[in-house]
Parts: structure tokens; C-alpha cells; sequence
């Protein structure tokens, strides 16, 4: 892997909590967690994002932290943290850790101590205002869950300002000494052996909030203070930032207006995630090729992180309502399958109707886009979800690995787990776990191993640069490539229910001896490129050529 690990690395995401248990209390922990390393390492993960570890009260799972220097007792102990790290990197995994410092809890020991006294030294380390503040009915994340973004605090006398939960107030960032904890926290981590983190709520972070301004100034050179501050600790740490902002906004993220790389290393790319939802819907590509011809110039270094399930609900607010409305009628034609108005509470299984060859198109296809993938756990053995539960953790149910009771989780009595482990339906565990598609080569688990050895073995698609093939297409037919100084790839994906045929010997010149690396069954050799078979939901990784001496 390259000196820019993470351009080519396989992201798996998980919480700890649900994973793996391993002393039958009902919660995952960190050692349930590395008896499972053995196992994201066949799988090909090469980079594991923890969510939230901090203590916390869980009013929302784990984001509301009361300690940002330790972890919860529920997971295990700092000394059980540092061991995961140390196993982890024996089998060439790094770990991200969630960094949450747009806000804390409310009953942190700095919130308690400024809403004590206006003199109180962590007073300002908060938004306050001493009148209700005009716009506090605007900018609420969670709509229908949360009704305002200013709240009284009786013992303060004042206004305090909360971008989410009311329990959940903003720090201000205004403020120098909040900066600098910041730069601590981080510091910290780091020197245990974390490789970087992946930074929750961007946007809000550097926001310098003024109380009546809906449209308070952003302060951008936060981040490049950031991006300084990791690189001196650790010059190949990363940040991995959660930014879902209007398109012509998101270069700044990346760099200054000189073209450096010298804020955000990589930013999940929220604009290509709807684009697949509407193209998989649709069963028509151009909403995908859109977003590759759309997609702002990066600066040298700058990543996508490409997803088609993340912890959070699948958010569709960047297309139209109409758009909208085509992706809810396919995969969330229930009004409990959706979320704030704006998205899908559901597993990609489920919403793909259990079709295997759908769900291998739909990763074949995020895989192959230019970005590192981001994988959520669960999603590589079809996992479905539980819509029973409140609104994010329909899909945050405990992992599914064996047949034994509560699906290989833990031992404790189901009552006691930290969530429901589905047990019921085709997605139960007792048809849905490790365990049965391990014995299945033919299995989704075991296609999953195969796509990403396969992945590994194409720098160019992480590293390299992604375009549309823009010649005439059969319906529902997608043609794109990626070069790179390892070689040249080309993928065929068929979003449509239709065989067809593709004519890509406009590509011949540049070939040398093209062969099929990945497909969903066996196809024809590529012979001249120019009568390549596509099965109705069929895909094709061609190797083109590889790079000189290589």
C-alpha cells in the first residue's frame, strides 16, 4: 500500500456495542472485537472506523460523550483499547476512532461547571445567548424529534445553543481554549496509536455561531489547523470527515483557495451515495454518470469515501422531491422505512428485495467508483434490518454469526443485550449469520472476500482517476475506468433487467491481452472488446492493461 494508505484501503465501519461480546453482559466490547480481527482480515479489511467509544449517558448511542480521554466501561478499559490497536496493526488493520467535539452531553463536567456560574472558567466554552434568539426554530437536524436549537437553561439563566438534542450542547469553537482542547483530544488518541479519526458534523464544528444568524460565518482555517496539528503527531494519520454540503462548497473542505491539500484528507461523498440510490431505483445509469462528470477537481491527496449503507439513515435531502419520491417508492414505500423526511432507515438487502444479484451489482459498482469504500458491518452477509426499533437503530442491531441463541452475539440472556438481535423472517439469524456462509463458497460472505481481494489487486481505482466511457450505451448499461500508474481498468455494470451487448473496441488500441478479473457469471472471453455479454443485473471488471514494469 502506498505512502497514501488510505486512498487504497477497504474502510469497514462498526459499533463496538453490537459486534462481538465476550463476557456475556449483553454488550460488545473490545475484546469481542479483536476475537474477530482474524476474520475482517480474510474478509480484506484494511481500515476499521470505530463509532463512538467515549463514556457516555447513550441518549444518543455513544454521540453524547462525558470524557473525552477515556472509554466506556461497557466496552472494556483503556488497557483492553491499546490491545485492540496492537492486534489490529499485527494483521495490517489500522483503526479510526469518531471524534465528536461539535458538542458534548449535557452532563459533562464542563457544561455542569459553566451552567454553575457566569464566572464559571467553562462558561464560554459554550453558546450562550441572555435572550431567546429569533432563528431558534431553524437549522434542527432531526426534524420531528427536535423543536428547537436554542434552549433556557434555568441554573444558567441563559440560553445555550445545541445544533442536535437539546442534551447535546454546542462547544464554542470561538473560542481559543475549546480549539486547543480540541488539538489535546486528538493529540491524545494518537499517541495511543489510533491512525486517524473520522470527524462527525464538519460543518457544525467550524461554525461561529451568533445568536439571531441563521447564517453564521464558518471558519475553514480550523481545519487546516487540524490537518497541521494530526500531521506533526502523526504524519500518516487521516481525517475522514462527514461534511453533506452543497457541491460548489465541498473543495474548500479539502484545501485553501491556493489548491493545497491542507485541511480534509477525505470526505464521504454524500452526492454520489444519492446518485446510486437514484440510479439503482431508476434502474438507469445517467444519475450516476452525472455525478462523475459533476464531481469537483480534488486537490492532489484529496479522497472520496464512497458508502452505500453508513451508521445513519440513506440521506436523499440532495435530490429533488420529486427524485425523492422515485427512490422512496422503490426501496421505502412504508412511512416507518423513513427517516426525518429525508431518508431510509433500512439495510440494503431488505431494500433490494433479498436479490443476490442486485445486492452484488449495487457494491460491485460503489467498489469500483473512484474513493476508498466504506463498508458497514453486517451489509457483507446480507444482513436486514429491525423497524421495531426508534429511528437510527433499526440498522444498528447486533452482528449475526453463528445459529446459537442471540446469533453468536453473546451469551446473555436476550433480555440483557444492548439491542435486539433479529430472529425472526429471512433476515433472522438463524438464516442470515457467518457461520452458514462460511461453509458456502458460492455464498454473498465469500463473494464479498473475492471482490475485495480483487479490489486490492487495482490501486488504480482508489489511487488512479475515474471516468464515464462516453460512448452509445444499451439501456441501463454503465461504462467506466479508472487509470492509474498501476494500469487501466474498465467496468461494465447492468442496473437494468435486460441482457445486452456493449461495443468497447473504440478501447482495443490501449489494450494488452484484456481479461475479465470480476463478473457475476461466466462470460465469453473479451477477445477485441467488441461483443461484450451483460447479463440483467450482470457486471464486468475488465483489467485493460497493467503499468509499465508492473
Amino acid at each position: 500500500m502506498g505512502d497514501r494508505w488510505y486512498q487504497e484501503a477497504v474502510v469497514y465501519c462498526l459499533d463496538v456495542d453490537t459486534f462481538a461480546d465476550s463476557d456475556g453482559d449483553g454488550v460488545g466490547d473490545f475484546r469481542g472485537l479483536i476475537g474477530r480481527l482474524d476474520y475482517l482480515a480474510r474478509l480484506g479489511v484494511t481500515c476499521l472506523w470505530l463509532h463512538p467509544i467515549h463514556p457516555s449517558p447513550n441518549r444518543d448511542d455513544g454521540y453524547d460523550a462525558t470524557d473525552f480521554y477515556n472509554v466506556s466501561p461497557k466496552l472494556g478499559t483503556l488497557g483492553d483499547f491499546a490491545e485492540l490497536l496492537h492486534q489490529a496493526r499485527n494483521r495490517g488493520i489500522r483503526v479510526i476512532i469518531d471524534l465528536v467535539v461539535n458538542h458534548t452531553s449535557d452532563e459533562h463536567p464542563w457544561f455542569q461547571s459553566a451552567r454553575s456560574s457566569p464566572d464559571s472558567p467553562y462558561r464560554n466554552w459554550y453558546v450562550w445567548s441572555d435572550e431567546a434568539p429569533p432563528d431558534r426554530h431553524q437549522g434542527m437536524v432531526f426534524p420531528g424529534e427536535q423543536n428547537e436549537t436554542w434552549s433556557y437553561d434555568r441554573t444558567a439563566k441563559s440560553w445555550y445553543y445545541h445544533r442536535f438534542y437539546k442534551f447535546q450542547p454546542d462547544l464554542n469553537v470561538a473560542n481559543p481554549q475549546v480549539r486547543a482542547e480540541i488539538k489535546k483530544i486528538m493529540s491524545f488518541w494518537l499517541q495511543l496509536g489510533v491512525s486517524g479519526f473520522r470527524m462527525d458534523a464538519v460543518p457544525f464544528i467550524i461554525e461561529l455561531t451568533e445568536a439571531g444568524n441563521p447564517n453564521s460565518p464558518k471558519d475553514l482555517d480550523f481545519l487546516t489547523e487540524l490537518r497541521q496539528h494530526v500531521q506533526w503527531r502523526r504524519g500518516d494519520a487521516v481525517l475522514l470527515a462527514e461534511a453533506n454540503v452543497e457541491p460548489d462548497q465541498l473543495p474548500v473542505y479539502f484545501g485553501d483557495s491556493g489548491g493545497s491539500a491542507n485541511r480534509i484528507h477525505m470526505l464521504f461523498d454524500f452526492m454520489m451515495n444519492g446518485r446510486l440510490m437514484l440510479a439503482l431505483a431508476r434502474q438507469d445509469p445517467e444519475p450516476v454518470i452525472e455525478a462523475l462528470r459533476d464531481t469537483p477537481a480534488l486537490p492532489e491527496g484529496g479522497q472520496w469515501a464512497t458508502f452505500l449503507r453508513n451508521h445513519d439513515e440513506i440521506d436523499l435531502s440532495r435530490l429533488t422531491a420529486e427524485q425523492r419520491n422515485q427512490v422512496y417508492d422503490q426501496f421505502g414505500p412504508d412511512e416507518d422505512m423513513r427517516l426525518y423526511g429525508r431518508g431510509i432507515r433500512r439495510r440494503l438487502a431488505s431494500m433490494l428485495g433479498n436479490d443476490r444479484r442486485r445486492i452484488e451489482l449495487a457494491y460491485a459498482l460503489q467498489f469500483s467508483l473512484r474513493g476508498t469504500p466504506v463498508l458497514r458491518y453486517g451489509e457483507e452477509i446480507g444482513m436486514g434490518e429491525d423497524l421495531s426499533l426508534p429511528g437510527r437503530e433499526a440498522i444498528r442491531t447486533p452482528m449475526q454469526w453463528s445459529y446459537k441463541e442471540n446469533g453468536g452475539f453473546s451469551t446473555a440472556d436476550p433480555e440483557k443485550l444492548v439491542r435486539p438481535v433479529i430472529d425472526k423472517g429471512e433476515y433472522g439469524y438463524q438464516k442470515v449469520n457467518v457461520t452458514a456462509q462460511r461453509k458456502d463458497p458460492r455464498s454473498l460472505l465469500g463473494w464479498f472476500e473475492r471482490m475485495i481481494r480483487t479490489l486490492r489487486e487495482a490501486p488504480e481505482i482508489g489511487s488512479g482517476s475515474t471516468s464515464h466511457i462516453d460512448v452509445p450505451m444499451p439501456p441501463g448499461v454503465l461504462a467506466h475506468r479508472a487509470d492509474g500508474p498501476t494500469g487501466t481498468m474498465v467496468f461494465l455494470h447492468n442496473l437494468g433487467t435486460e441482457d445486452a451487448e456493449v461495443d468497447l473496441s473504440v478501447l482495443a488500441p490501449e489494450a494488452d491481452l484484456p481479461i475479465d478479473v470480476l463478473t457475476d457469471r461466466n462470460y465469453e472471453e473479451v477477445g477485441k472488446l467488441d461483443r461484450l455479454k451483460l447479463a440483467g443485473y450482470g457486471y464486468r471488471w475488465i483489467r485493460i492493461c497493467r503499468g509499465s514494469g508492473l
